[in-house]
């Protein structure tokens, strides 16, 4: 609805209880001293018992109460995230991928409309929400103790060969080590003295899947241990050598650096913010509205903030480089003062 109306345009509103310009304006009725938004259920008033108003509090600044049943207090209701609403709920209901073509048939949209708009509201698209949301369910199964056969078909997945292909990537174990708590992955770990203090590097034969940063060995391997109980554990310094330097090199600001293979579960969110954030340069920072605006996600900065605070890979995933939007350091999963530390090396290196 356009922002300029006339009152005989705001009538025209009410009499056909239209949605769009429920933000425009509130109408208040005489005769009832209620007010309510365009698109309200209640019986349609007379014209010459009608004023309107710009918005509610105008309208109880004249002794109008608001409508119980159109709560025009409420925040208008954006119909983009009402068909995203629409669109996951037919999603998390569906075993198997379901087309754009398909969902835009179901909401009478053109499928890159649809596209547009769910990546927009949610940070993903409409395929990459459904794969997160299946390997959900199939991680749900095993957990409440099926068999791996069962919970693979009820999850959505087609073949066994797909689903050991997709959860060797986003699990980095097999779905009968995860349903056994992790049992049988077998995690290799490093330790060494850096300018922050201790680090220890992990990582299973894909990749790293745990960084930490802490004042003894002892603690670092304690938490390796909560992060991971069911694994086997076991240090191992000569493979893990190179990606021990590597990280001690970033710890120190010293570069370039070399691309490190990452085996993290994440969230199709977590995801985006953590790559996010690798587009980030060293010694730089943005705030956390920053990085949610560049993720297409401006709303979202608590879930921003919650995606750098599980961040599993110190450093490996600069973290660290966000910061509050008054420039204050904020928290840090591994102490200020290594953030503050790490983005003056990082400076002084560039």
């Amino acid at each position: 609805m356009t922002a300029v109306l006339t009152d005989r345009d705001r009538w025209r509103a009410v009499v056909a209880r239209d949605r769009r310009a429920r933000s425009a304006f509130v109408y208040a009725v005489r005769s009832t001293g209620i007010y309510c938004r365009a698109g309200c259920p209640s019986r349609r008033p007379r014209r010459d018992q009608v004023e309107f108003f710009p918005e509610p509090s105008a309208a109880e600044s004249a002794g109008y109460r608001a409508c119980k049943r159109c709560r025009p207090l409420a925040e208008p209701r954006d119909e983009r995230v009402e068909l995203v609403a629409r669109v996951c709920r037919v999603l998390d209901e569906s075993p198997s991928p379901v087309s754009l073509a398909a969902l835009g048939r179901r909401f009478g949209v053109s499928p890159g409309h649809l596209q547009r708009v769910f990546t927009k509201v949610t940070g993903v698209s409409p395929r990459a929400y459904h794969d997160t949301r299946r390997e959900r369910r199939l991680r749900d199964g095993l957990r409440a103790g099926a068999e791996v056969s069962r919970a693979l078909y009820e999850a959505g997945y087609g073949s066994p060969s797909r689903v050991y292909e997709r959860t060797d990537r986003s699990m980095g174990m097999t779905p009968a080590s995860y349903r056994a708590g992790g049992e049988g992955a077998v995690i290799g770990y490093a330790t060494a003295p850096s300018p922050l203090g201790r680090v220890l590097v992990a990582a299973t034969d894909k990749g790293l899947c745990f960084v930490c940063l802490g004042a003894s060995d002892e603690t670092l391997v304690r938490a390796l241990g909560e992060e991971f109980p069911a694994a086997t554990r076991r240090r191992d310094q000569d493979r893990l050598g190179d990606y021990l330097a590597e990280v001690v090199a970033r710890v120190s600001g010293d570069g370039p650096h070399r691309d490190l293979p990452l085996d993290v579960r994440a969230t199709a969110f977590q995801r985006k913010v953590w790559e996010a954030l690798t587009r980030i340069p060293p010694g730089e920072t943005v705030s956390y509205a920053q990085l949610a605006r560049r993720i297409g996600r401006p709303r979202a900065v608590r879930a921003v903030a919650g995606a750098c605070a599980g961040n599993n890979v110190a450093v490996v995933i600069p973290c660290h480089r966000v910061v509050r939007t008054d420039g204050g350091l904020g928290g840090y999963r591994w102490g200020v003062e290594r953030k503050r530390r790490l983005l003056d090396a990082e400076r002084a290196a560039g």
